[in-house]
Parts: structure tokens; C-alpha cells; sequence
């Protein structure tokens, strides 16, 4: 009868892997994958909850950085992984914004990755080299104005927020910038922080350091509202009316993974959303929670991408 018994389950999780890979979820190490290289913010908060999630859930929670492809290389091996839960992707703004930007995916997020729980929502900001002569929004808009062709804009790769807020800053204020991508903003910093490349509209968690350090100066912010990380910074709109840019993170797995599996990792990210320790970490980073249930973050997937798609279509933005 045991034989029996045990037969069945063998046959069971044959047939059935997910089923299985949820009795006793995690029952092994659960990838995070981070589509950048070490130094951004998707890579910082990848670790962050990754922390979160191993010390709360009893195994290893290991980041693995698979960058390249405008972040479209990560993204697509998680898609293309096994859909048992052990595989997850750090959900940021580029995924929403690259549906439109490329032609030719591979996958389709909305279709491809199941949400499974919203983590911050943050703010860019416009940050310069601390020897660029302009000292806020309005001279910095003179200044390029004055030298056309001759500002270079980094970016942590074509296609991310990085990337369109400042596509979006050129369209609205008639400003004239190269592009220039990097793959990621770790590497970007490389060459801002000593003026190879002159400005960046960046993830607030991953520059703060390098601002509050005095490495680099920021001129603004792309939010409707000042952070609280950085008061006396303005707003882009208090120059540029109308201007809004935020960036969004969260955690996705590849389409068909166990109902199990995404409901216990939801609830450990609210849980880290509720906890003061955690809370003030994201707040930090500039960061303000996401929360709610799986099918939450899906409308928010949903609302970014349609977003992003007019700002590229307007902006006349292309995959570099």
C-alpha cells in the first residue's frame, strides 16, 4: 500500500510538477533574478527582499544577475523557465516600457510572467556631475539650449525608466541630448561621476548614496511631489509643468507556477511592507510601498505598460 502510495505521488509530480513544487513551498533555493548588473536599483532591492525572503521563509533566496538586451535577457529566462515557483524575476519599470520599445520580444510580460506582489514605487531623479555648471533645472535648460548636440545622457540601458524620463524631459522642454546606454546604472556611474557623461535621470535607490555622498548633484526629481529623502531638491515640475516620471518594482514568476508558491511569497513581501525595519530601508531608498494581492501588481504591469507605451510612441524613442 505504501509503494502504492508513493507511486502515485512519483506519477503525480510527473504529470503535475507544480503541484509537487507547492506541497512544502520552498522546499529549496529560489532564484531572484535580476536583469542588470550589480549596482542599480533593481539589482539593490533584488537583495533586499531576497534577504527578506530567506530569513522568513527558511531557505536560500539567491540574486543572480543576468543582464544585457535592454534588461530583456533576464526577463525572457524566467519566462523560459520551469513554472515551479523556484524561479523569480525583479518586475521593474523597463519590462512595461519595452513591450513598446521592441518590436520583436520574444514573450509578452502581460502574458508571460504571473504577478506576484508589488514591492516600491520611487521616484527618478535628474542628477548631474558635481562639476556641470548648471545648478538647477532652469540653467540646466539654458545651458543645453546654448550647447546644442554637446550634453551626453546616460542612461542604465535603452528602454528603462532612466531612459524615457529622460526622452520625456527632451520632448517637453525642446532640450537636445546624445543618448548614451549603459548596462546598468553601476556602470553609467563609472563615467558620470567623473563627467564623461554629464547627466542622468536615475532610480533614486541606486544614486542617493552617491548625491548624499556628494558625488553627484541632484537637480530634481521626476514626482509630482519632493522626497522626503531629498527635501530641498525640487521637483522637475516645479520648472517643467506637467512633467511625471516614477519607477515600479515588484516580483513576477514565469506564467503557470503554483497558486501556492505566489501566494506565500505575496504574503511575505506585504509582510515585509508592514515591518518598521523594512519600511525604513525602502523609505531610504526614496521608496514608497506597492502591497496588495498578486492580481494588485497585475493592474499596476497593466496600467505602466499602456502608460509608457504613449510616452515612447510621443517621444520617438527607439531600442539602441
Amino acid at each position: 500500500m505504501h509503494r502504492f502510495i508513493r507511486s502515485a505521488a512519483v506519477a503525480l509530480a510527473l504529470v503535475f510538477p507544480g503541484l509537487a513544487a507547492a506541497a512544502d513551498y520552498p522546499a529549496h533555493a529560489v532564484k531572484t533574478i535580476s536583469p542588470y548588473p550589480p549596482g542599480g536599483t533593481v539589482d539593490i532591492l533584488a537583495r533586499l527582499i531576497s534577504g527578506w525572503l530567506q530569513e522568513k521563509l527558511g531557505q536560500p533566496f539567491v540574486v543572480e544577475n543576468k543582464a544585457g538586451g535592454g534588461n530583456n535577457i533576464g526577463t525572457e529566462f524566467v519566462v523560459k523557465s520551469a513554472p515551479d515557483g523556484y524561479t523569480m524575476l525583479l518586475v521593474n519599470p523597463a519590462n512595461g516600457i519595452n513591450a513598446t520599445l521592441y518590436k520583436d520580444l520574444p514573450f509578452n510580460l502581460i502574458r508571460d510572467i504571473a504577478p506576484v506582489a508589488g514591492l516600491i514605487r520611487v521616484p527618478n531623479v535628474m542628477e548631474v556631475t558635481a562639476s556641470f555648471p548648471a545648478k538647477n533645472v532652469a540653467e540646466f535648460i539654458a545651458y543645453c539650449k546654448a550647447n546644442p548636440g554637446k550634453i551626453n545622457m546616460a542612461s542604465s540601458g535603452s528602454g528603462t525608466s532612466v531612459h524615457l524620463s529622460g526622452m520625456l524631459f527632451q520632448s517637453m522642454t525642446g532640450c537636445s541630448m546624445l543618448h548614451v546606454p549603459y548596462k546598468g546604472s553601476g556602470p553609467a556611474f563609472v563615467d558620470l561621476i567623473p563627467g564623461q557623461v554629464h547627466v542622468m535621470f536615475d532610480n533614486l535607490p541606486a544614486s542617493i548614496g552617491h548625491i548624499k555622498g556628494g558625488k553627484l548633484r541632484a537637480l530634481a526629481v521626476t514626482s509630482t511631489e519632493r522626497s522626503p529623502e531629498l527635501p530641498d531638491v525640487p521637483t522637475v515640475a516645479e520648472t517643467v509643468p506637467g512633467y511625471e516620471a516614477t519607477a515600479w518594482f515588484g516580483l513576477g514568476m514565469a506564467k503557470g507556477s503554483p497558486r501556492e508558491a505566489i501566494d506565500r511569497i505575496n504574503a511575505a513581501v506585504n509582510a515585509a511592507l508592514a515591518d518598521p525595519v523594512m519600511l525604513k530601508r525602502f523609505a531610504d531608498l526614496g521608496g514608497k510601498p506597492i502591497g496588495g494581492t498578486p492580481e494588485d501588481f497585475g493592474k499596476v504591469i497593466a496600467a505602466e505598460t499602456a502608460k509608457w507605451e504613449k510616452v515612447v510612441i510621443s517621444s520617438g524613442a527607439k531600442a539602441e
